[in-house]
């Protein structure tokens, strides 16, 4: 994975999935007497977990990119790195406002505290510290915020060895076939409370979390190396995950009253389909006219600490001109 529309792809499917599991998040607290019902099961069996990990995992290898081209530019990348992040906390400072479950101001404390740190390590030391974090989280703490920086350094790792693509099938079938048998681990240990005694059950769940993520991912890479242009939307998304993520917050918060008064809770479903649908057609118009999505270029703009050029030049011919 070192193309950077294979990148810009996953983050867009990260979009899409965030966007359902962020609505069914914000419901979930809202309706009073709810019954378990069959959105629920599928968002926390299939999309809960599964989702905020392929971000985690691809902050660490945009850090890496991050890092190599700003190498081209200036003797010290940290600099504008720290820039970066500090803008990405500010963000995530604004945005906790309204959604206090935000992940923005840990990515960018990871990145300052973990990544930065480790970009001046071997990349075998990234691996270990990486793989060592993410069970830490797992087994000790039961995923969540936690595992950020393990699957962010993970990510680091995975560009520093540059894995071949023909890992992709055998990742994709060892990663679906275990996040199938945790699945239905998990659904058999939550049948038995009693189980619960037992200190390292509850790491069931984050691990069929992380393994069906890296089957997603897997697959939609194996997808779009038999079908490269069918992709294009989330390809769009992912160049502008950034306010994606942050619109889709201001879309749930307008739409929950209405949310709210389905106890079944179907319609979280229908909401999140037709809002990316919004989000994926205004990318599309935005990126026709400008390089950089409207936050990513205020971000871009303070991480080089100068205007950045977005607008893409429209060239006109001399019978478009009247000549």
């Amino acid at each position: 994975m070192t193309r950077i529309r294979d990148i810009d792809v996953l983050r867009g499917f990260a979009v899409c999935g965030i966007m359902l599991v962020n609505t069914w998040q914000h419901t979930a607290g809202a309706i009073e007497n709810r019954v378990q019902s069959l959105p629920d099961w599928l968002v926390e069996n299939l999309a809960q977990s599964r989702f905020y990990p392929i971000f985690s995992f691809l902050f660490g290898v945009g850090v890496v990119l991050f890092l190599r081209s700003a190498a081209h530019r200036t003797p010290r990348p940290w600099i504008p790195l720290l820039r970066r992040l500090a803008v990405l906390a500010a963000f995530g400072l604004v945005h906790r406002l309204v959604n206090p479950g935000e992940v923005l101001l840990p990515y960018a404390l990871t990145g300052a505290l973990a990544l930065l740190p480790a970009s001046f390590l071997p990349r075998w030391a990234v691996l270990a510290a990486g793989t060592g974090a993410t069970l830490w989280a797992v087994l000790f703490k039961a995923g969540g915020v936690w595992l950020i920086p393990g699957l962010a350094l993970l990510g680091m790792a995975v560009m520093l060895y540059a894995p071949p693509p023909r890992a992709l099938r055998p990742v994709f079938l060892a990663a679906a076939t275990s996040a199938g048998a945790l699945v239905v681990a998990w659904a058999y240990l939550w049948a038995r409370p009693e189980t619960f005694e037992f200190r390292f059950t509850v790491a069931v769940y984050p691990l069929a979390g992380l393994a069906a993520a890296t089957a997603y991912c897997a697959g939609v890479l194996l997808w779009l190396r038999h079908r490269p242009g069918s992709l294009a939307v989330l390809e769009s998304l992912g160049r502008m995950a950034l306010t994606m993520y942050l619109s889709g917050t201001v879309i749930i918060l307008a739409v929950l009253p209405l949310l709210v008064t389905d106890p079944t809770r179907a319609s979280v479903f229908v909401m999140a389909a037709v809002a990316l649908a919004a989000q994926a057609a205004f990318a599309r118009w935005w990126l026709a006219r400008y390089r950089y999505g409207p936050l990513e270029w205020v971000w871009r703009c303070v991480t080089w600490w100068e205007p950045v050029p977005n607008r893409i030049p429209v060239h006109r011919t001399a019978e478009d001109l009247g000549g």
